[in-house]
């Protein structure tokens, strides 16, 4: 079988890379643990829910959904699975999941091997997760199989006239709760009708950290009454935008989360800034107030600090592609974002609603701080629709919830 050979290619091009890459290699080892550590941790009178995300941002719109059983539904176990190291490396002790481990390769041998070991009573695959063998592993043992947030477009391979047979793959699941009208329309077209609009969980969870936003008596104290900017996951390219007009108007207050907290990119960052600058780990709050400019220079509280922003800057926009616009946006501030943004359904809607602004150089973001800094109102109804746009995003996890027969 075609699809089998690929899998194998593949995988013998990860184990060539593991020779000279970390990532990989850190795949490569995870995936040969995989079976001691299931056998290991497997609860043989245990029931398990399976879910599985390629990656933390798939990751992140299933854990809405995985928390919810966890609380709704104590009598299961959660097994939660990843394929890329971005995603285990950085929830490998994930508290909302029984067991945290990578999934083996869509080998048959392991297919087989991994799905008698775990057993499951249902499984949700997160977004663009379609692993031809285990689905089909799946469906032929009776397991309840759901594909969640997903997306569909019309160049995918199902929709070719050369995809007719993996399109079968998408008739093994129970229920496909997909995003939008087109992706409905779409499966509609080949005979899938299992399906429902949802929206997408991600709405739900930026909602959840919202509620759940840890109150930083640090950032209170160094905020006070200023206005301020915060700048979330930025890289050198975005930091030359802010920084600059950070240190021409002294009024403004500047909190930076950078994308890379090392030594080097910290240095770097601190060598722009020109007016008084401390880093979170260092300060204190007795002196944290006469800064103007707080670096936060550890990971897992950019979520929480967008909260003490009127306005917020969301990197990746000159490089790689933007972060997560959500994360800011649902505090009902204004989202500044750079021109790669094409790609994000999030920040094309946002600047849609008046409530995200694309800006493509120092000059485009200079007018466009002028104006917030300077109107109020203008400021006031930018970050109101992009609030509103989140809350009124949101529910797609109790119409997953009602159509799930636990």
């Amino acid at each position: 079988m075609i699809y089998n050979l690929v899998i194998y290619i593949y995988l013998f091009g990860v184990k060539l890379a593991a020779l000279f890459g970390n990532k990989p290699a850190k795949m490569v080892k995870g995936h040969r643990e995989v079976f001691d550590l299931l056998r290991d941790k497997i609860d043989r009178n245990a029931r398990y829910i399976w879910f599985h995300a390629a990656s933390l941002g798939e990751f992140e719109q299933g854990r809405p959904l995985i928390e919810r059983i966890r609380k709704e539904h104590p009598e299961y176990k959660i097994l939660q699975t990843f394929f890329s190291p971005s995603g285990y490396e950085v929830r490998k002790n994930y508290q909302g999941a029984d067991i945290v481990c990578y999934l083996p390769f869509d080998t048959p041998r392991n297919v087989r091997r991994f799905v008698e070991l775990v057993n499951p009573c249902m499984a949700f695959f997160i977004k663009y997760e379609f692993w031809r063998n285990y689905l089909n592993e799946l469906y032929k043992r009776g397991v309840p199989t759901y594909s969640v947030s997903s997306i569909f477009r019309p160049n995918q391979i199902f929709f070719r006239w050369y995809g007719k047979r993996y399109r079968e793959v998408l008739k093994t699941f129970a229920h496909l709760f997909v995003q939008n009208d087109v992706s409905k329309k779409l499966l509609a077209g080949i005979g899938v009708n299992r399906v429902s609009i949802v929206g997408d969980t991600r709405f739900d969870r930026v909602l959840d950290i919202f509620r759940q936003a840890k109150q930083l008596s640090l950032v209170e104290k160094f905020k006070g009454d200023a206005l301020t900017l915060v700048a979330g996951s930025s890289w050198g390219p975005d930091e030359d935008l802010f920084i600059r007009y950070f240190n021409e108007h002294p009024g403004l207050k500047l909190i930076i989360a950078p994308h890379v907290v090392s030594d080097d990119h910290l240095k770097e960052i601190m060598g722009k800034v020109k007016r008084p600058c401390v880093c979170y780990t260092e300060a204190v709050e007795a002196e944290v107030a006469q800064a103007d400019c707080l670096i936060i220079d550890c990971y897992g509280l950019l979520s929480s600090i967008y909260r003490y922003g009127e306005i917020s800057y969301v990197g990746g926009g000159f490089g790689v592609g933007i972060h997560n616009v959500l994360e800011a946006a649902v505090y009902g501030i204004p989202v500044i974002f750079g021109p790669n943004n094409k790609k994000f359904r999030e920040a094309q809607h946002l600047l849609e609603r008046k409530g995200g602004f694309e800006v493509t150089g120092y000059d485009d973001f200079s007018r466009l701080m002028d104006r917030f800094l300077c109107d109020s109102d203008a400021l006031d109804q930018a970050g109101r629709a992009a609030g509103e746009y989140v809350s009124h995003h949101a529910g797609a996890l109790e119409k997953i919830i009602k159509e799930i027969p636990f």
